[in-house]
């Protein structure tokens, strides 16, 4: 005699059915975020890119390498659960900092010297020798492939991207997507911006991204480090020199170093100055001051930083050793401000900058987003609200590996 088998009990199927649906919910979600964020993730370098970036002097097995390696690359699992879930009370602020809005009217003439408008980040126009340069345009409200996951901006863009005036050129640093996103950079491929933004000057393999957002290649430079593009026209040019850094780069799991990351030197017939780009503090500053210094004002990351990623940011004290470092003169923090990238309050590289460079007498321009700098008017009264901050005994970041000469210079 056979018996039929017993029924799954009404629990046991309800179980089932709650599994069942939240696997296909999860399914759907990664499908709905793939589907969302594929092209913002880029492309591959190849052909005639890949070629030139496979005799660079730094592209080695199959990536590109820093000069001085990198000891703390990789943040461990309980600094990526804090990250997401812990750090700072005041991550964020509790209202949109102020800015100064901007119109395409406040650009209409070029200034007689030197002048920086900052746009929050490491947004920036640098207007020298009647050239205007935009670097690392950054107009989208997350810093991320998705359109609504990620980081959000602190404030908005304070200045519209319609309103943008006419620039020589754009200037990448590198391809993570707080230096290089995708919905500005399709904006700019744009027929209607064609005429603003004839160039787009980027390190090895970046091209590769910017033509597959529509960026037609014949506007696309791409340069190694210590390579020089003269921007300009007739008596109004700037000599611009890819400087080294010690970063990374990839938009996935799977291009880690795929393409090379840079700083930047602007150099005109009186002024210059230097942008860090993303860094962590290696020896190679002290060459780019001796080569390309001094300069009037630098532009250096100072957020974002933690122990555990001490290897490829800098943090306030390195970044006023940097600027020490390239002969500066006039310091201005950037990197910071617009997004919430790490475990620290956002106000807290500000004020260790700030105590920093004057234990050292360096000046520091503090704009808010949207205002100018000059060298006849730098703004360095604090403008953010006071807030609690750890010092940097309390949350030390001190990149590895580093001469003794070089660890010295550090506040």
């Amino acid at each position: 005699m056979t018996t039929s088998p017993t029924p799954p009990s009404k629990p046991r199927r309800r179980w089932r059915r709650i599994v069942g649906g939240l696997s296909l919910a999860v399914v759907l979600l990664l499908t709905l975020l793939m589907f969302d964020a594929w092209k913002a993730l880029g492309t591959k370098p190849a052909g005639e890119r890949l070629v030139r970036l496979e005799a660079s002097p730094q592209y080695r097995d199959g990536r590109f390498v820093n000069v001085l390696p990198q000891g703390n690359a990789a943040p461990s699992m309980g600094t990526m659960r804090e990250f997401f879930f812990g750090g700072s009370d005041h991550r964020t602020p509790a209202a949109p900092p102020p800015t100064v809005a901007r119109t395409a009217a406040d650009f209409a003439a070029m200034p007689d010297d030197l002048r920086v408008t900052w746009l929050g980040h490491s947004t920036f126009l640098i207007e020298l020798d009647g050239v205007r340069l935009l670097i690392d345009p950054v107009w989208g409200e997350r810093v991320s492939p998705s359109s609504f996951i990620g980081s959000r901006r602190f404030h908005a863009p304070p200045l519209p991207l319609d309103a943008l005036p006419p620039v020589d050129a754009v200037l990448i640093s590198h391809d993570h997507y707080d230096h290089l996103d995708f919905p500005t950079i399709r904006t700019l491929a744009s027929p209607a911006f064609r005429d603003r933004v004839p160039r787009f000057l980027v390190p090895l393999g970046i091209g590769a991204h910017l033509e597959y957002w529509g960026v037609d290649p014949a506007r696309i430079e791409e340069v190694d480090w210590w390579d020089e593009k003269e921007v300009g026209t007739g008596t109004n040019t700037v000599r611009l020199v890819s400087t080294p850094a010690r970063h990374f780069s990839g938009r996935f799991v799977n291009d880690r170093d795929a393409t090379l990351w840079t700083g930047w030197a602007f150099l005109g017939a009186e002024r210059r100055v230097f942008y860090s780009g993303d860094t962590a503090l290696t020896p190679s500053f002290a060459e780019v001051g001796e080569r390309l210094g001094p300069f009037d004002l630098t532009l250096i990351e100072v957020g974002a930083y933690n122990e555990a990623w001490s290897d490829v940011h800098l943090g306030p004290e390195q970044a006023v050793a940097v600027h020490r470092m390239v002969r500066g003169e006039v310091m201005m923090p950037v990197h910071w401000c617009t997004f919430d990238l790490s475990l620290h309050g956002w106000t807290e590289p500000a004020e260790r900058v700030r105590t920093a460079a004057d234990a050292l007498g360096i000046p520091v321009a503090f704009p808010r987003p949207g205002e100018y700098v000059t060298l006849d008017a730098v703004p360095t009264a604090a403008w953010w609200p006071a807030l609690p901050w750890d010092t940097a005994a309390e949350a030390p970041a001190v990149s590895t590996g580093l001469p003794d000469e070089v660890r010295a210079l550090v506040p």
